[in-house]
């Protein structure tokens, strides 16, 4: 999970989230937790945490980006028409 949150691997995470949501209730059902199994439940939330972080970045990020595609899609078009005339061969 950390080399997936490290590469902001957003489909691995979320195969990983889907897998733990039908897991962990699952185990829990089996009695109390082992000293070893909280640690790595602790651990895991902490790992779980820093994904949450990470994508919550990205989704500002990606807003962001477009908001400024939208702020400029009439200089993009512009620019895209004026490239496919120019290849063309159509003088502008």
């Amino acid at each position: 999970m950390h080399i997936a949150v490290e590469g902001e691997d957003w489909k691995m995470l979320a195969a990983i989230n889907t897998l733990l949501a039908s897991t962990l209730p699952q185990m829990a059902t089996q009695g109390p937790w082992q000293v070893a199994e909280k640690a790595a439940l602790a651990a895991l939330r902490q790992v779980h945490q820093e994904a949450v972080r990470r994508c919550d970045l990205a989704t500002v990020e990606t807003g962001r980006k477009l908001s400024e595609l939208q702020a400029n899609k009439e200089g993009l078009l512009a620019y895209a028409l004026d490239s496919e005339l120019a290849e063309n061969g159509t003088i502008a």
